[in-house]
């Protein structure tokens, strides 16, 4: 049905009375359900420093607190490849805590028996099986930039996707997931460091994907929403894949299934996006009192499927600020970039956008811009603003059950400058309140727009529609703002919208 506008009656009418004690209503339950939501993360927040403090306590116990977790040996020009500062305030009978901003690459690692060398069941069976293998030596299935930085209070996760093309020192033009098989995480690191402008990598985690299996399972599974039916069988790996569209909960197995699926439209990039989804809600379900029991699990997986040289010392660090870290100072992004040609003819690669990634390293990394600086005129922060309306690519998800929601939300965007609004299938999910995704990593721009449309919660990561700068997925909050009566007429109540 077309929206029709509802013109109030005067402050003493019957209709403006109904309209504003129905406004002071949907407020005190606004306030209510704030105030509920506020101490439920409190209590989930104290909960994980406990979990943090009960595992230094066993790892103070059991292990050596200043030695690394290496399960390879590095040479000395390797480990030279890393920071060697220090990194822990190491305080008398309490948690250490990060000392400087430490960022720390993370890949997954996939290995087949078919990948190792000088090993006699490196060659396939005759059956064509190939099995994985509790191995670091193969492939980078996934890589991650984390930068965990005390002084700003925030965690910043960079998603770097397998398909990245990159020269390697000694091996030429690859894909950056061949580093870690031709020079381990040594090579990883300085490739990663010349790709994003000269970034400090300090420390490594190598993890395989049985060990992230194992430690999904350790924490009890891990809920997400499955955003289609995916179906795809490997006979030689023995992959299985049979998930269904939906929310649901996850054992290790069926993670490892939603991580390992790539066949779709945008293959790696999309797996990226899968990531980034179960990183969010396995950070957000493991703030749970109940994680303490799991602890001996935990560890044990560290122990067996884990390389890093991270001391027992900085991991009670690293987990102890990530317990305190609000879901708010949780940025995820994911390498800007582009696809190469069409991905039928030839090798496809994901092309860096070095312009982009120097903006992204200068907000999130604190690496100063490569970027000459320019004799251009004073710009005012009004009309920088309204110039970067009217650049923002943005794309609208409806998620409410109203068809008209994504008009009057580009309606009001438009009124405010934005030109390049987008919209098309819907999100999945009926959302209570409406998330603006910063997907480019401009968490500026997504604040911006929250702005204008009065509402919605914002966060830093790329779940949303890829070649967009900001996706507005359209909750059931925006319709309470907008009056919605019985015949799913819109009255836009235009000054809760100003800024």
């Amino acid at each position: 049905m077309p929206l029709k506008k509802v013109h109030r009656v005067s402050p003493s009418g019957k209709k403006s009375r109904s309209n504003n004690e129905r406004s002071h209503r949907r407020k005190t339950r606004t306030t209510n359900k704030r105030r509920g939501k506020t101490i439920v993360i409190g209590l989930g927040l104290g909960a994980v420093s406990l979990v943090s403090a009960a595992v230094g306590a066993f790892l103070a116990v059991n292990f050596s607190v200043s030695s690394p977790l290496q399960q390879a040996k590095l040479s000395p020009e390797e480990a030279e490849v890393f920071s060697q500062e220090e990194t822990v305030d190491a305080k008398t009978l309490k948690i250490p805590e990060l000392s400087r901003p430490v960022n720390i690459l993370v890949s997954g690692i996939k290995v087949l028996t078919s990948d190792l060398k000088d090993n006699p069941s490196s060659s396939p069976p005759e059956a064509g099986y190939l099995e994985l293998v509790n191995s670091f030596e193969g492939l980078s299935d996934t890589m991650l930039l984390l930068r965990f930085d005390p002084q700003a209070g925030k965690l910043a996760v960079l998603s770097i996707p397998r398909d990245t093309r990159v020269d390697l020192d000694g091996h030429g033009i690859e894909k950056i997931n061949r580093a870690n098989e031709y020079g381990g995480p040594a090579l990883t690191a300085a490739t990663v460091s010349e790709l994003l402008g000269g970034v400090s990598v300090d420390r490594y985690v190598r993890v395989n994907i049985q060990g992230i299996e194992k430690l999904i399972d350790a924490l009890g599974g891990v809920t997400v929403n499955v955003p289609k039916d995916m179906k795809y069988n490997d006979f030689s790996q023995h992959l299985y894949i049979d998930l269904k569209k939906g929310r649901q909960h996850l054992d290790g197995d069926k993670a490892v299934q939603f991580l390992r699926f790539r066949y779709d439209a945008f293959g790696d990039i999309s797996r990226v996006q899968r990531q980034q989804m179960l990183m969010r809600s396995l950070v957000e379900q493991s703030l749970k009192p109940a994680t303490i029991v799991k602890i001996p699990k935990i560890l044990s997986v560290i122990q067996s499927h884990i390389d890093t040289n991270l001391t027992v010392k900085e991991l009670m660090a690293l987990a102890n600020f990530a317990a305190n870290t609000e879901r708010s100072d949780v940025n995820m992004m994911m390498l800007p970039g582009g696809f190469s040609g069409d991905g039928r003819s030839g090798i496809s690669y994901w092309l860096p956008d070095s312009d982009r990634i120097d903006t992204m390293m200068t907000q999130h990394f604190a690496l100063p811009s490569h970027q000459l600086e320019t004799d251009e005129p004073y710009v005012s922060w009004e009309e920088q603003a309204h110039a970067r309306a009217a650049k923002l690519n943005i794309y609208l998800q409806n998620s409410t059950d109203n068809s008209q929601a994504a008009n009057l939300a580009r309606e009001t965007l438009a009124e405010a400058g934005y030109r390049r609004i987008s919209f098309g299938y819907d999100q999945p999910d009926t959302l209570a309140e409406t998330k603006i995704i910063a997907q480019s990593g401009d968490a500026e721009a997504a604040k911006q727009v929250r702005a204008v449309l009065g509402l919605g919660e914002v966060v830093v990561e790329s779940t949303g529609v890829l070649g967009s700068d900001i996706t507005i997925q359209i909750g059931e909050d925006w319709l309470q703002k907008t009056t919605v009566d019985s015949t799913s007429t819109i009255d836009t109540l235009r000054e809760d919208t100003a800024y």
